[in-house]
C-alpha cells in the first residue's frame, strides 16, 4: 500500500516569470504537484510575465473553457523601432525617429485599434497555416501571410508617454499602455499596427498580464513561493468565479451525473458555460444550454 497522498484537483494561478514558456511552467508545476495531470489555459509568450492559469488533475478538464475569457495587460510600446517578432525578442528591422509623433496622433492610432477589429497575427506566432507553425515558416524564410481574424480590445488606454533613445542612438517613444482584450489578441500586433499606423513602426518592449477572466494577479503566485507551499484554488471555487451558477436539488444533480438532460432555466439561454452545484454546494458538473436542455461539457461529481 502506498501512503502517497494523491494530488488535490484544481486551478493554480501563477505569475510566470519572463523567458519561461508556457509548456516550460506546465513542467514545472508537474514536479512541484508530483502528478503529470497538468496544462495550461491560453499561452503567455516567454518574454511576458503575469498570469498564466494551470489546471491540476481534473481541473484540467475547465482549462478549455477557461482560455477563451477576457485578459488584461500592462505593457510598453515603443514607437521608432520594427523587430522581426514584434517584440523585443526579435532583431530590429528598421529605426526611425519618432521624436516628432504628437499625443493627438497616437490617440487617434490608439482609437482604431479598439473595439472589434480584424487582426493579423505575429508570423512569428504559434498560428497554424496549412498545418505548420507560423514560427516555423518564419525561420525556414518562407514568404507567407496569416489571414487576419476578428478580436475585440474592451479597452486600450495609454497611461504615460516617455522620449527614450534606443541602443542605435534612434529617438523613439515608449508608451505604458493598458489593454483589455478577446481570447487570441497579439498584443505584440496591436503595437506593430500602432507604429505602422503612425509610420514610424513600433514593438513590443514589455508586457505583464495581469488578468485571465475573473483570475488576478492578486492571487498569483510565483514558482519559488509554489515550490515552498504549493496548495490549488479548489475545482468548485474556479468555476463558481469564473462561470454562472446554476444550483440545483439532490435529485437533479443525480440526473445530471448520469447523463439525463434536464431542461435549463430560461436565465442561462445562450449564457455559455454553467457550473451546476448540488444544495451542498458541491460542484457537479460544467454544462452549456443547447435547444432548452442541459449539455454537459465535463462532470466533476
Amino acid at each position: 500500500m502506498s501512503d502517497r497522498t494523491p494530488p488535490p484537483d484544481g486551478l493554480v494561478i501563477v505569475d510566470k516569470p519572463s523567458g519561461f514558456t508556457s509548456h516550460d511552467v506546465v513542467a514545472k508545476m508537474r514536479g512541484i504537484a508530483k502528478t503529470r495531470r497538468v496544462g495550461h489555459a491560453g499561452t503567455l509568450d516567454p518574454m511576458a510575465t503575469g498570469v498564466l492559469v494551470l489546471g491540476v488533475e481534473r481541473a484540467t478538464k475547465l482549462l478549455g473553457h477557461l482560455a477563451l475569457t477576457e485578459k488584461e495587460y500592462l505593457g510598453t510600446i515603443r514607437l521608432g523601432q520594427n523587430t522581426l517578432t514584434d517584440d523585443a525578442e526579435g532583431e530590429i528591422t528598421s529605426s526611425t525617429d519618432a521624436s516628432g509623433v504628437r499625443r493627438d496622433a497616437v490617440d487617434a492610432g490608439i482609437a482604431k485599434l479598439t473595439g472589434d477589429i480584424m487582426q493579423v497575427p505575429s508570423k512569428v506566432s504559434a498560428i497554424k497555416i496549412n498545418g505548420v507553425r507560423s514560427y516555423k515558416r518564419a525561420r525556414d524564410g518562407e514568404d507567407f501571410e496569416i489571414p487576419a481574424r476578428p478580436v475585440k480590445i474592451s479597452s486600450f488606454a495609454v497611461y504615460d508617454v516617455r522620449d527614450a533613445v534606443a541602443e542605435d542612438g534612434t529617438p523613439v517613444l515608449d508608451l505604458v499602455v493598458s489593454v483589455v482584450c478577446s481570447s487570441g489578441t497579439y498584443i505584440r500586433a496591436l503595437a506593430r499596427d500602432l507604429g505602422a499606423d503612425l509610420g514610424v513602426g513600433g514593438h513590443l518592449t514589455a508586457l505583464r498580464r495581469t488578468r485571465v477572466g475573473p483570475y488576478k494577479l492578486d492571487r498569483a503566485k510565483t514558482l519559488d513561493q509554489l515550490q515552498e507551499s504549493f496548495s490549488v484554488m479548489p475545482v468548485a471555487e474556479a468555476a463558481a468565479a469564473a462561470f454562472p451558477r446554476w444550483d440545483v436539488d439532490a435529485r437533479r444533480a443525480g440526473l445530471l451525473l448520469n447523463g439525463v438532460r434536464l431542461d435549463v432555466p430560461g436565465e442561462y439561454a445562450g449564457a455559455g458555460p454553467v457550473g451546476v452545484f448540488d444544495q451542498d454546494g458541491r460542484f457537479v458538473a460544467l454544462i452549456e444550454e443547447s435547444k432548452g436542455k442541459a449539455k454537459s461539457l465535463a462532470v466533476f461529481g
